[in-house]
């Protein structure tokens, strides 16, 4: 191999251990086996306690009650629900089954609602009542009548669950046996919606072989066993709960707690002294807002070992907070994207701090990931910025009914382009520089939004900012700051913000367009619309 060769931007993750070819619920009757009396699940708003023997047979029973309502195997169920115990038996049922579970954001009104139901043909959807002072109920009903092939609708927690359970007992296990024997790991079992910034969300099919082992191989890499309690803060109806969560824990015998329906920082911290969790999730916000609380100090957190943070980066003095006062010397962070079930890098249990909050990571076991020049194509040397490509079992089997869509992002060697700007470091690491479509190309030089952001996240006025690129008549684009104050009554303007950035930034970095703003506009799952930042504030 030549030295320009081992230059190249490309990394693969090996192991003697090989991939699981399991099913999601050969995996899980695997555990139930060997741990039948270990607590598998606990949901702490409610006191109740699953071992594996019987969360074994309640998805058991769930998924008899759906063989006979008549679900067939690939027939789509949906699940529009906040965390709650009946969230991860709908999971599990409906793969021991072979139905495609369509997981629904619970922030989802009937707009969206409606048009994940249509998109994906759900014939059966299981509901919470509401959530936050909506009604559920109300909602599906307004939807109704846009949704043929919505047949069966069930509320958690209400009669119509009762009956669900309940029919399972005309079915014999024979016929469950039956259909787990028609079932291929490389089925499609799930479709989860991304939240695009623009247009409508793409359904990302995934089968069991896609997140089963991804699960499996994040659990790996903080060391999960039977002996972990797995504090889960963040939503199921996303990977980071469903998969990195749930089946990291399922997959290694580990408990899964339920904290509280959506993420509250206190409920949080309680359910982690009160259960002994060793592992605890969530975006850096969320710590952020745990360590805030005024009382954070009489919570007993000295069970946490381990954790994962993903989503976006983590603010150096934040790790250090997670690491020390947390207890989470192992705390790990991942990147990844639904489309690739979700991880491809992720860092190690004995990583430093700057590997922990200035890169994302390396590639995990199994899995390829290559940086390229996003107009050629061609792998570029390491160091160098260009659009990350991953490529492997995690690669989703396409967005649901949409071939043009998938063609776009899956190239003919079935490389998924991530659209994320990256550099791969000589140690192996990544570090992601930003989206290639917020890449600002101003006068020929390309500027790297998210790099101008970080270096404005200083100054000591400014408590967040978005940086976009709008259309200049010389340059072709220029560099527009969005700014949130932290007192408004302290003014800031563009000549403060141009002289802070005075011999730290070069000059076509420096913003040449601010705009003071009380929030950014945000998508459901809380990712901030540029597209609307360039459109609606870039004109003046």
């Amino acid at each position: 191999m030549t030295d320009q060769q081992q230059e190249l931007s490309y990394a693969h993750g090996t192991s003697e251990v090989p991939l699981l070819g399991d099913t999601v619920g050969g995996n899980l009757r695997r555990a139930v086996a060997a741990w039948p009396d270990r607590e598998a699940l606990v949901d702490v708003p409610s006191g109740r306690r699953w071992t594996y023997a019987r969360i074994g047979a309640d998805v058991d029973q769930l998924a008899r009650g759906l063989l006979a309502r008549g679900v067939a195997k690939g027939d789509r169920v949906g699940i529009w629900a906040v965390n709650c115990p009946e969230w991860v038996l709908v999971q599990y049922a409906t793969a021991r089954i072979g139905a495609v579970m369509v997981n629904i954001n619970p922030a989802y009104r009937a707009h969206e609602l409606a048009y994940v139901l249509k998109q994906s043909g759900v014939s059966v959807l299981v509901s919470s009542p509401g959530h936050k002072g909506t009604d559920y109920h109300a909602l599906v009903r307004q939807v109704g009548p846009e949704c043929p092939e919505l047949r069966d609708r069930v509320f958690i927690g209400e009669h119509s669950w009762d009956a669900l359970l309940a029919g399972g007992s005309s079915v014999p296990d024979e016929q469950l046996v039956a259909r787990e024997a028609e079932l291929s790991c490389d089925d499609p079992i799930n479709i989860q919606y991304t939240s695009g910034t623009t247009g409508f969300p793409k359904g990302a099919t995934l089968s069991h072989h896609n997140i089963l082992n991804n699960g499996y191989w994040v659990g790996e890499t903080v060391g999960y066993t039977e002996q972990d309690r797995v504090c889960l803060p963040v939503p199921f109806y996303h990977c980071f709960g469903m998969v990195m969560g749930n089946l990291g824990a399922t997959s290694h015998a580990a408990c899964i707690v339920i904290p509280a329906p959506s993420f509250e920082p206190a409920a949080t911290l309680r359910a982690v002294q009160e259960e002994r969790c060793t592992s605890l999730y969530g975006v850096p916000t969320m710590f952020i807002a745990e360590l805030n609380l005024p009382d954070f100090a009489s919570y007993d957190l000295s069970s946490l070992r381990t954790g994962i943070m993903a989503g976006s980066p983590c603010p150096v003095e934040v790790m250090k907070r997670v690491v020390a006062e947390m207890h989470m010397a192992e705390v790990s962070i991942c990147y990844g994207m639904t489309e690739t079930s979700p991880v491809s890098l992720q860092t190690r249990r004995d990583d430093d701090l700057e590997r922990r909050t200035g890169t994302v990571g390396r590639v995990l076991p199994h899995i390829e990931v290559k940086v390229v020049d996003p107009v050629t194509g061609v792998t570029l040397p390491r160091g160098e910025a260009g659009e990350l490509c991953t490529r492997g079992y995690s690669v989703m089997l396409g967005y649901w009914g949409e071939p043009e869509k998938t063609a776009e992002v899956i190239d003919a060697g079935r490389w998924m382009h991530t659209g994320d700007l990256a550099v791969l470091r000589e140690d192996g690491y990544a570090q992601i520089v930003g989206r290639i479509k917020d890449m600002i190309i101003r006068g020929g030089e390309n500027v790297y939004p998210r790099e101008i952001e970080e270096f404005l996240y200083g100054h000591p006025r400014i408590a967040d900012v978005q940086v976009v690129g709008v259309p200049h008549e010389k340059y072709g684009e220029e560099v527009l700051a969005c700014v949130i104050l932290r007192d408004p009554a302290q003014p800031l303007t563009l000549d403060d913000v141009r002289d802070y950035c005075r011999d730290q930034l070069a000059h076509y970095k420096v913003p040449t367009r601010l705009r003071v703003l009380d929030a950014f506009p945000m998508t459901v799952s809380g990712k901030v619309r540029k597209v609307e930042l360039r459109e609606g504030y870039g004109e003046s």
